[in-house]
């Protein structure tokens, strides 16, 4: 049996855990999908990303046979530290989704959950040298993650941002949190653009490097 791919969840939502599941199902069984039960429920300030990405990089220090790591939340908490402490690749979803929307277009947009969360995400997009092909990161009101891939009103309002979005030139969407995972075959159905989990962006960039 190969050694398992490791994604952590560094919310305590198990009903993201259990989307993240879901999303990586298709993949088979290869991924083992955990949470970190003393966070919050919905990573929104830095300090949560500072707190949660110090237990993240615990966790990959504490499994040496582990294959590979995905911190999955978009502000990809502790994933240099991890990176510092352990010799298997870890994978930020934030990275691998922006990744994978400069793939399928030539310019993107970022959905986020909250004001909040665009500083981070702008800076590491500055980190990754890609400022010129971001169209815009558009926020979400405030909402928790598990809301944003299972309320319907959230959706209605993710789906008008991909459509703001598309109108300011974008091709490709990034979800800009886990959680959002329920809703992006439907999101792609109805904005006609490209639609990007992180999660799965992630998880594909994980299991490429450990073939």
């Amino acid at each position: 049996m190969m050694d398992p791919i490791v994604v952590v969840n560094p919310n305590s939502c198990t009903a993201v855990t259990q989307g993240l599941r879901e999303a990586l199902r298709p993949f088979g069984g290869r991924f083992e999908v955990c949470d970190i039960p003393a966070s919050p429920a919905t990573i929104a300030t830095q300090e949560d990303v500072d707190r949660a990405g110090l237990v993240f990089a615990d966790i990959c220090a504490a499994r040496p046979q582990a294959a590979a790591f995905v911190t999955a939340c978009f502000s990809d908490p502790g994933l240099y530290l991890a990176r510092s402490k352990v010799r298997q690749p870890v994978i930020g979803i934030q990275e691998a989704g922006i990744l994978a929307a400069m793939s399928r277009a030539d310019r993107f947009g970022i959905i986020a959950l909250s004001p909040k969360s665009i500083e981070r995400h702008l800076r590491k997009i500055r980190t990754m040298g890609v400022s010129e092909r971001l169209v815009a990161d558009l926020p979400l009101p405030d909402v928790s993650a598990e809301a944003s891939g299972r309320d319907r009103e959230v959706y209605k309002m993710t789906l008008a941002l991909a459509l703001q979005l598309r109108d300011m030139g974008a091709g490709a969407v990034v979800l800009g949190c886990a959680g959002m995972a329920p809703i992006r075959a439907q999101l792609e159905r109805d904005s006609g653009l490209a639609v990007i989990d992180p999660v799965v962006a992630g998880a594909a960039l994980a299991l490429a490097a450990t073939l």
